[in-house]
């Protein structure tokens, strides 16, 4: 894009961005309207957000609680309406959430502007997340999915910014872990985990220290089940109009399937991302050539993988998917395009899916489950096509990148003359 557009974009972004965003307002305030989930979406922040927040200022973690299911890190990120004191709870939690989003929107923006660079990751940021209608205002994704951007926008300038970033979304979410993946191998890649290692281990204590109880969503983790959403759940409500004799139970915060084969269907999600990792493994062993895309390429591609094959893939996960799309294509030389794509597709049928026609998915109609084939069907197209164009990109034949540039004495993996990003 030529520079001298800039202003004028930013200026179209900034005003799309206000008006998307106070249509996800007006869904939000309107949420208990039948189609828009029946008050089922907001629900979610002030009765279960905020009687956790209640038991976790106490100082404990709600350890008896079957709905807990996050990690130490989520705590904070609960306990953050309290900085809005003149707020109730669930306001100061959109607010919140809604300062995120433009974090997000800034930050790709600002990396988009840089010589090279393109904006089209805070457009697709900016015009996709409304696609999932009020959803992201009443979930902490978009938090997660902040530290994850930022994460990967710092590592051109300093791999110690890019792990401590990613270090805390793990400690909320853990799958932000998975954004170190692609970091060039050698230095960077040393330095960029040792200061995950450092910063989760410093942030961890912490919370050791403040909370009792933090170990306490591994059970209620573990003891998860197939949810209605899944790859595995989409089978079964097939397998319904077979006479396949399971039915669905409210249980561990979500709609599963219970029955028969219910649990060979779970161990096989799970073998599936075992799978999923050692493709990972397998493709960072054989990477011989670099784009400075391919950090969020492979950051794209590892989440992607790791969601298909989830027992879960609830409708809010796409936010993550969005979020690492878009920094794909601030990117000239990412190899992501069609990817993006086809997850701003699964993001547009996910909202069908959730909240509209969700009583169509849980009774497991022809309806839905079609609506389940569609979406799960471009998460599995858009999951395959990105490790194919990772691979493609990376292995291929190729003459050699110019020498990396140097941030603070170590690698980084981004050709020299690709200036800083944010700090």
């Amino acid at each position: 894009m030529n520079r001298h557009r800039h202003p004028l974009f930013l200026f179209s972004l900034c005003v799309f961005w206000l008006t998307t965003r106070a249509l996800m307002l007006w869904l939000l305030a309107h949420d208990t309207l039948p189609l828009l989930g029946g008050g089922g979406v907001a629900r979610e922040v002030w009765r279960l957000y905020g009687h956790w927040y209640g038991v976790l200022s106490s100082g404990a973690f709600p350890a008896h609680d079957p709905l807990w299911q996050y990690p130490p890190g989520a705590a904070p990120v609960l306990l953050s309406p309290a900085l809005l004191p003149g707020l109730t709870y669930f306001q100061a939690f959109v607010a919140l959430t809604l300062l995120s989003d433009a974090a997000i929107t800034y930050a790709l923006s600002r990396a988009g502007t840089r010589p090279g660079r393109s904006l089209r990751g805070a457009a697709l940021w900016t015009g996709g997340l409304p696609l999932l209608l009020h959803v992201p205002l009443a979930r902490y994704d978009v938090q997660v999915t902040a530290l994850a951007v930022i994460a990967l926008l710092t590592l051109p300038r300093s791999t110690r910014a890019c792990g401590a970033f990613a270090a805390l979304g793990a400690l909320v979410k853990v799958w932000p872990v998975l954004v170190l993946l692609g970091v060039e191998r050698g230095r960077a890649t040393r330095s960029v985990w040792r200061w995950a290692a450092l910063t989760g281990a410093a942030a961890l204590a912490v919370l050791l220290a403040r909370f009792d109880n933090p170990l306490a969503f591994l059970r209620q983790q573990g003891g998860r089940g197939v949810q209605i959403e899944s790859l595995g759940g989409t089978a079964l409500g097939l397998a319904t109009h077979a006479d396949w004799p399971g039915t669905v139970r409210y249980q561990y915060g979500a709609l599963e399937y219970t029955g028969p084969y219910v649990s060979l269907v779970a161990h096989a999600s799970l073998a599936a991302t075992a799978v999923a990792f050692g493709l990972l493994l397998w493709w960072r062993t054989r990477a011989r050539h670099r784009t400075p895309a391919t950090p969020y390429d492979a950051a794209l591609t590892a989440v992607l993988l790791f969601t298909v094959t989830s027992r879960v893939i609830s409708p809010q996960y796409t936010i993550w998917l969005l979020g690492l799309a878009a920094v794909c294509l601030t990117s000239r030389h990412t190899a992501q395009r069609p990817v993006a794509a086809l997850i701003v597709a699964a993001t547009a049928v996910s909202a069908v899916v959730y909240p509209v026609l969700y009583a169509e998915v849980e009774a497991a109609t022809w309806t839905g489950c079609a609506l389940m084939v569609v979406r799960n069907g471009l998460l599995v197209t858009a999951a395959a096509l990105s490790y194919t164009r990772l691979w493609r990109s990376t292995t291929a034949g190729r003459a050699p990148l110019p020498a990396p540039a140097r941030s603070q004495g170590v690698s980084t993996g981004v050709p020299g003359g690709v200036p800083r990003l944010v700090d």
